[in-house]
């Protein structure tokens, strides 16, 4: 059971890492998109409004925090397993965070690329989830 634990939680830093990759790429997509569509519409405004609006999307989807807390927890699950004893409780509580983050990137999520990791991360969350009902 901790082999297969264990594989899941390598898997989740995978998806992590994968999505931690992509932001600059989805940032700058985002970037290019509202200013195209500021031209299109042939709006004129002052660029540090234009700026100032910018930073405040890009703050909003910004996942680096969940990303961090996904590592986070990782590393957690891990000392938790190699403790060992009476872990099951522990591990459940583990599962309730990496779904409460797993959950925040999906509603940040501006890239079908990120909400698939999003959905992988919540199928290998519940994997877990199934295997440590087993667990004292």
């Amino acid at each position: 059971m901790k082999d297969l634990i264990d594989q899941r939680l390598a898997a989740i830093s995978e998806e992590a890492g994968k999505v931690r990759a992509l932001m600059p790429e989805v940032m700058q997509w985002q970037r290019d998109r509202i200013l195209n569509r500021l031209e299109e519409a042939k709006v004129e405004l002052d660029a540090n409004r234009i700026e100032q609006e910018l930073i405040l999307l890009a703050q909003k989807s910004d996942v680096a925090e969940e990303l961090d807390r996904l590592d986070s927890h990782v590393k957690e699950t891990h000392k938790i397993l190699k403790k060992g004893g009476a872990c099951g409780r522990r591990l459940d509580f583990m599962m309730q965070e990496f779904n409460r983050e797993s959950n925040t990137l999906a509603s940040k999520s501006i890239n079908t690329e990120i909400t698939a990791s999003a959905v992988e991360l919540k199928v290998l969350i519940e994997q877990m989830r199934e295997q440590i009902q087993n667990i004292e």
